[in-house]
């Protein structure tokens, strides 16, 4: 990792100097800002924030990279990871993308490295790799958060959940029920995040002689909306089904509004099970059968993780992966004993 002394050598001032312009205090000269800032961005140089912020008495700050704040696992996760930093003396900013990959780049570069001390990313499939790994060159902490295939670590350090576990949970249980006609709703494209729990779901039913999952699939958003309309076109097709799984909550929640919108009762003429158990599943009526994921634990181990590393020495070799506790089943009022 590039140093204050390494810049100011390069550079031909004296450490003080390039302090000032870093800091835009000072009588520096326009010539000797511009040489210190093109050092800088060549040598790739970010302040020693912790150092800087134990000697200013500025508080210790870290920050957590989200797709949309308006989905509610989000600030369910930021909570945890708050309460997490705080108790390490840390507060936690939140950078809100939109699903924008181009802005969650620009928080990489703006706010890892100069505002906070170390980031923790979530969807990082909206980002590609080399961007994470570029700002971690440049010495940003940075920890993936939720990271959905732990049998495949990331090129960076990771909490991850066993999302496929969790689809495996929930095709079990549906079976158990008697279910055999079964429709799904993804709620990503074909190649997003949440295939890996579709793929769960898909592997327990075959193994189970239920092959035809996939010809009653609908692929999309992580929202109600998508849901309701996933469960019309899969509510009003040629064949009739008793179930129907949801790779998350947020959709599934729609599922359920479609199925009062056509005149059906849950769970006896539909079952609908969702993956997450944001707070949302267990006030809704019926209240959501899912499969619950350790959301506080992950946000617990994701702040000390990053905590660690930026505390530690700079990583060497494999980056840690810390797997969290198995996906578990919570059984509410959507699902029931199938009744065909």
């Amino acid at each position: 990792m590039t140093t204050l002394a390494e810049v100011a050598r390069q550079a031909g001032v004296t450490t003080a100097t390039v302090s000032n312009v870093l800091r835009g205090r000072g009588k520096v000269g326009e010539e000797t800002r511009r040489r210190v800032l093109a050092i800088v961005e060549e040598l790739g140089y970010r302040p020693n924030l912790t150092a800087r912020a134990l000697a200013e008495g500025r508080p210790l700050t870290l920050a957590l990279v989200v797709s949309s704040i308006a989905n509610p696992f989000y600030p369910q996760f930021a909570l945890a990871a708050e309460q997490a930093a705080r108790k390490q003396g840390y507060f936690l900013i939140v950078c809100n993308t939109n699903d924008d990959p181009a802005l969650e780049r620009a928080y990489l570069d703006e706010v890892g490295g100069s505002l906070a001390h170390g980031v923790l990313v979530m969807n990082a499939d909206f980002v590609e790799q080399d961007v994470l790994l570029a700002a971690e060159k440049r010495g940003t902490s940075i920890v993936l958060c939720m990271w959905e295939r732990p049998e495949q670590p990331p090129e960076l350090p990771s909490i991850a959940v066993d999302f496929y576990r969790a689809g495996e949970i929930a095709a079990e249980h549906l079976l158990e029920l008697g279910h055999r006609h079964v429709g799904a709703i993804v709620g990503s494209e074909r190649n997003g995040n949440h295939i890996w729990r579709y793929r769960g779901f898909c592997d327990a039913m075959a193994r189970a002689g239920v092959t035809d999952v996939a010809e009653h699939t609908c692929f999309g958003h992580d929202t109600i909306e998508a849901g309701h309309d996933a469960a019309e076109r899969l509510l009003t097709g040629p064949k009739k089904l008793s179930a129907i799984f949801v790779t998350n909550d947020l959709p599934a929640l729609g599922v359920l509004q479609t199925a009062v919108d056509l005149g059906l009762k849950v769970p006896t003429d539909l079952s609908v099970i969702g993956i997450t158990d944001i707070q949302l599943a267990r006030q809704i009526r019926p209240a959501l059968s899912t499969v619950a994921v350790p959301t506080q634990e992950a946000a617990e181990m994701a702040v000390n993780l990053l905590l660690s590393l930026i505390k530690g020495t700079p990583r060497t070799g494999q980056p840690p992966m810390l797997v969290t506790s198995v996906p578990r089943l919570v059984v509410r009022s959507s699902s029931g004993p199938a009744s065909f």
